[in-house]
């Protein structure tokens, strides 16, 4: 069986080593399941403890994808066996996923991360904590969840809060699909360059000084940062550092309902705000609240968001709109999903405050903050 981690050492000109893992199921555009999961953390919390380690390389297998999210398709045929039920597969898959992306936050060495290509949901809990996150002309990143009664998760809470005006509330309601300079507007990537780099960077890797008295940290933002002087003009610009105003107007307030009602009533040419516009109108009521809750959540730490979350995710397999939504648009893919409830106003607040109420006496996450 084809590893599903490829698992690399590459020798630099100094001695040091540079650990290179790629997410190796381009089939399914590196879609993440339990087994990647695990082998992720092993992989990353033994190089942390290995002082040749000097920096880790995170790619996607081929040219498509670094990461399209979470195997969801598991989770949904785990869900389907046990209705109205917390599901074991899908509690034990997003623990171990935001341990995951916990201890990427918190990693002490140099993570470049090659987000180039599509990269979305997991895809994107995966790149949020790294040190050193890399986009391309071809990169489409989103937080689609809300076509599948999910909700922007995987530290979602944590860097929604953290953007620009409205465009935490934009992106998490519509599953927008940035550029790779929207994603550095927003927070989301720190580099941005022509994706034909990807050679030379792993190359340049090697033939940096890891001995010398500037921190890897530095020697990596140093060489990413050339690369990016050479090529920002031959990559799109942002569109949401463009349209934060109009983002703001429609998304600002403090009324959901007002909201979504902004929204129905919004026309526009632009495809980019009514494509996304559209998606969100047809997604999960449900889902529009998570986010909404999301949003008040500014003042958790890291730890408490990966914990707040891990509570929204089993919830949704059991109360939520995730069985329908992964069954209409994966599934049977009629795209017609018959969501719990018809529109914001009729979902109510018990619904809601059920669904952030965590369902055990002792978090699975608790000592999150001790892990690292």
């Amino acid at each position: 069986m084809t590893d599903l981690v490829l698992v690399q050492t590459h020798e630099a000109a100094d001695g040091s080593l540079i650990g290179h893992l790629t997410l190796n199921s381009e089939r399914s555009l590196n879609a993440l399941s339990l087994a990647m999961v695990d082998a992720l953390f092993s992989q990353l919390t033994a190089w942390q403890q290995d002082e040749r380690i000097q920096c880790v390389l995170l790619d996607g297998a081929g040219d498509k994808a670094f990461c399209a999210g979470g195997d969801i398709r598991a989770m949904y045929d785990a869900c389907v066996e046990k209705p109205g039920q917390r599901v074991a597969e899908v509690e034990e898959f997003f623990t171990k996923e935001y341990r995951l992306d916990h201890l990427i936050h918190v990693y002490q060495k140099p993570i470049v991360l090659w987000g180039s290509g599509i990269v979305m949901g997991g895809g994107v809990g995966l790149m949020a904590g790294a040190s050193h996150r890399v986009v391309t002309e071809t990169t489409r990143m989103a937080m689609p969840e809300v076509s599948i009664g999910l909700f922007p998760d995987v530290g979602g809470t944590y860097f929604l809060n953290r953007m620009p005006g409205q465009c935490g509330r934009f992106l998490g309601m519509t599953g927008y699909q940035m550029n790779a300079k929207d994603a550095c507007y927003v927070g989301l990537a720190d580099f941005a360059f022509g994706s034909d780099r990807r050679t030379q960077l792993l190359d340049d890797l090697k033939g940096l000084n890891w001995q010398s008295e500037q921190s890897s940290q530095l020697l990596v933002s140093q060489l990413l940062k050339g690369y990016q002087d050479l090529d920002s003009g031959k990559l799109p610009d942002t569109v949401l550092g463009a349209e934060q105003a109009r983002i703001d107007g429609i998304f600002g307030g403090d009324s959901l309902d007002a909201l979504v009602e902004r929204v129905a009533q919004t026309t526009s040419d632009d495809k980019w705000l009514s494509r996304a516009l559209a998606t969100m109108l047809a997604g999960s009521p449900i889902t529009w609240h998570l986010v909404w809750d999301q949003l008040k959540q500014s003042t958790l730490n890291l730890e408490q968001v990966f914990q707040y979350e891990l509570t929204l995710a089993v919830r949704c397999a059991e109360m939520g709109d995730f069985i329908e939504g992964v069954r209409a648009l994966l599934i049977d893919k009629d795209r017609s999903p018959n969501w719990r409830f018809a529109n914001a106003q009729s979902v109510p607040a018990a619904h809601i405050d059920a669904m952030v109420t965590p369902p055990w006496s002792s978090h699975p996450l608790q000592q999150l903050s001790k892990e690292a």
